[in-house]
């Protein structure tokens, strides 16, 4: 995938208050990445759903090890809070982001099993709302549009073919082109982490289908600023990103 930064553009206002723009997609759909990159285009603030799930993982893996049930994860999440940074909100741990701590193997490997805990997913979409109040926002995650923001002004889900998936992530964590036996390898764990998240993975009636199997991510971000601007009416303004 392109790593050229999309350049900037004018942010678009609500003339009735925040707006939300909503993007979901299976797992390595690029959607945090992108939605990042259109939170900083609009000058909104970035939700990351997922790096809240991973958050309480990472949690309850130092707390209790890989032996732990949904009661366990409850309890060790109230030592989590989210912290504005830049343009995103981060989970902050004993008052430090764990950015690099959410990322590891182990967290990346049982975080479907911790997203499928109803309670905790309360806890999360909690969160998410809580975060995106008195702000505008761009929120990615697996049930966006659906259950936490059915009424967002803006729904995106982003596809791409399992293949192409499994080659950006390798790409992406291991700085270089992975094997073809090495994308062989992760795209059938991605396809069972589909067939995991099936029942929370699932596209809006609303939402705008976008398949970024040929689109680099510069395009995405691109196609999702421009999709904004229409569904405020073309109402562009010249204002500065904001800071709150």
């Amino acid at each position: 995938m392109s790593e050229q930064t999309p350049l900037s553009s004018p942010r678009i206002r609500s003339a009735s208050g925040s707006l939300v723009v909503a993007i979901d997609g299976p797992a390595a759909s690029g959607k945090s990445s992108t939605a990042q990159w259109v939170a900083q285009r609009l000058g909104f603030r970035h939700v990351d759903s997922g790096a809240l799930y991973r958050a309480a993982t990472a949690v309850a893996l130092a707390h209790a090890g890989e032996h732990f049930d949904e009661q366990a994860v409850l309890s060790f999440v109230g030592e989590l809070s989210l912290r504005p940074v830049q343009h995103s909100f981060a989970p902050i741990w004993k008052g430090e982001e764990m950015e690099e701590l959410i990322r590891a193997p182990e967290v990346t490997r049982l975080v479907s099993r911790v997203a499928q805990m109803r309670r905790v997913r309360d806890w999360v979409d909690a969160n998410v709302r809580k975060a995106a109040e008195g702000h505008d926002v761009v929120v990615d995650g697996r049930d966006i549009g659906t259950v936490v923001f059915p009424d967002a002004d803006l729904k995106v889900f982003l596809i791409a073919d399992p293949w192409e998936r499994a080659r950006r992530r390798l790409t992406q964590r291991h700085g270089r082109a992975p094997t073809d036996a090495e994308i062989a390898e992760e795209t059938e764990r991605l396809v069972q982490r589909d067939a995991r998240d099936a029942n929370q993975t699932v596209q809006a009636k609303d939402a705008i289908l976008i398949d970024t199997t040929y689109l680099t991510q510069a395009e995405q971000v691109e196609r999702i600023v421009s999709l904004a601007g229409v569904f405020r009416g073309g109402g562009l303004s010249d204002g500065s990103p904001s800071e709150g």
